[in-house]
């Protein structure tokens, strides 16, 4: 049975699949963990085979006190162990499991991925904010055709919520909020018996949020609106999905349901709604937050395409098999596109970004034979030489220190939490000190992390060396083996003296890390 890394780690022969195929995945929320088996017949196309929602709060406690609680913990496992048995009964081969808010922030998350992993076998992949708002984004589009006007997607779990701008190219904007639905109940648990001073604390306590602006409109093109809170809402208004699975729901319509909700106890929620009893009491603070973001923009109606974070997955995994490899260029796409956007946060010099992830990403292609990395080492080299600079917003003076900082304190749609450790570190490594195992930046990566440092180091380099004056004087360059040396054949405008004297100093690293001796030459075209 297979994990996506394991997955995209295989060879082309081993991961092309052909349909239809039966795969599996979990999402574990705040609120409940939730598990789907689904036989795809094309890359979207797809039925439910079997689905079970297990009512484990993970979130209880550990947005407040930081930990998983020991009685979680253990329901969970239990869970998980339903789960494997599922999947051999139903013959699922390949699967992945995403986990959020609640083990992303308690300080024994990794305690519990490791106790599944020993008990099940069932590896868990903690993901960030970010990649939450891309998974949410490829499901929503198998639904709703989104063209080339911006669009508002809100997705509300328990322990967070995540607002982007987005077109059908991917995420333009993204912010995760710590203010899901499970959260903010245990945050204003003292008001939570009186429904009427509970909304009015929680009414001032949302009133921070707030969505990105559309630049030359004046509305985005429509208001999407994603989680299991949202589908129950739309239930209670009394509205169905159209023929594409939609549901439309206007703002009146959940002004009105926040009313309904907020004059009745728990208990009414339960017995006249018919609401589970775990939704029950977080649904009216997740129907606040709903109407807070799309009063601020500006919009009269919500789409419900009732799908998520769990069918994104289904589908990036059913991706990933068939080696239709759809989403890699989008993945691609959108995690330049968030490391572009991180750079002008700091104001960073873009031109000088682009052209030395261009040069990377020739580099890193090129030289395949020398560094034997995996190509999705990739985006890691690219990622780091997008943002290499940015810590010049904080003083030129140590620079490269300060961009490990901003970097590895930040989310990148796309990149994983260890994908983000290892772009931080890359740029890190950009000039000054070697990559060596006893560094401090370095010490904190595993064996095999600090490998692909001490490989994508001297690239970056050297690309930047490339582009030393900032004026994107090269063209291309062409990488010559010999068996004596590398040579990079460089087509440039102008002397190119300053380029070629920071390339010899920068091309040490090359040589101390692979072994052959690094020249320069330009040609003319």
């Amino acid at each position: 049975m297979k994990t996506l890394p394991e997955i995209q780690n295989a060879s082309k022969s081993e991961a092309n699949l052909t349909f239809p195929m039966r795969v599996a995945c979990v999402d574990n929320g705040s609120n409940a963990i939730r598990f789907v088996v689904a036989d795809f017949t094309s890359p979207t196309d797809y039925s439910i085979v079997y689905s079970l929602r297990e009512p484990v709060r993970m979130g209880h406690g550990v947005f407040i006190h930081g930990r998983l609680n020991a009685s979680c913990m253990d329901r969970a496992l239990e869970a998980y162990q339903r789960f494997k048995g599922e999947m051999d009964r139903l013959g699922v081969s390949h699967y992945r499991v995403v986990a959020t808010s609640a083990i992303r922030e308690s300080s024994n998350g990794q305690e519990f991925v490791d106790l599944v992993l020993k008990k099940t076998g069932i590896q868990i992949e903690v993901i960030t904010g970010s990649e939450e708002s891309r998974l949410a984004l490829t499901a929503i589009k198998s639904r709703i055709p989104l063209g080339t006007r911006p669009w508002i997607i809100v997705d509300l779990g328990g322990g967070s919520v995540e607002v982007s701008l987005v077109d059908d190219s991917g995420i333009l904007w993204s912010e995760s909020h710590t203010m899901g639905s499970v959260r903010l109940l245990e945050d204003l648990s003292e008001t939570s018996q009186d429904p009427g001073r509970f909304r009015r604390v929680l009414s001032e306590y949302i009133s921070t949020l707030r969505v990105p602006s559309v630049i030359g409109q004046k509305k985005p093109a429509g208001f999407v609106a994603t989680g299991g809170n949202i589908e129950a809402i739309a239930k209670i208004a009394g509205l169905e999905p159209n023929q594409d699975g939609v549901t439309v729901l206007s703002v009146r319509q959940l002004e009105a349901t926040i009313d309904s909700l907020s004059r009745r106890s728990y208990r009414e929620r339960v017995e006249e709604l018919g609401l589970r009893e775990d939704r029950a009491d977080v649904i009216l603070p997740a129907a606040m937050v709903y109407e807070r973001l799309a009063s601020l923009a500006g919009v009269a109606k919500l789409y419900v395409p009732n799908v998520g974070i769990k069918e994104g997955v289904l589908i990036d995994l059913v991706d990933d098999l068939s080696g239709h490899r759809k989403h890699e260029a989008e993945l691609e796409a959108g995690i330049e596109n968030a490391c572009l956007r991180f750079g002008r946060r700091y104001f960073f010099d873009e031109a000088h970004g682009k052209q030395v992830t261009n040069l990377s990403r020739s580099l890193f292609d090129q030289l395949s034979e020398i560094h034997g990395l995996p190509e999705e080492k990739r985006r890691i080299l690219t990622s780091a030489a997008m943002v290499h600079d940015v810590g010049s917003y904080i003083s030129r003076k140590k620079h490269h220190r300060h961009t490990y900082y901003l970097v590895k304190n930040s989310e990148f749609s796309g990149l994983s939490p260890q994908d983000i450790d290892l772009v931080a570190t890359v740029a890190r490594f950009h000039r000054k000190s070697d990559p060596t195992p006893d560094h401090d930046a370095m010490n904190q990566l595993d064996p095999e992390d600090q490998e692909v440092v001490v490989k994508l180091a001297p690239l970056l380099r050297i690309a930047d060396a490339l582009d030393r004056e900032h004026k994107q004087l090269v063209r291309s360059v062409k990488v010559n083996l010999r068996k004596d040396a590398v040579v990079f054949e460089v087509d440039a405008d102008g002397e190119f003296l300053l380029e070629k004297a920071h390339f010899k100093k920068r091309g040490e690293l090359f040589t101390q890390t692979f072994g052959p001796k690094v020249k320069i030459q330009l040609r003319r075209l």
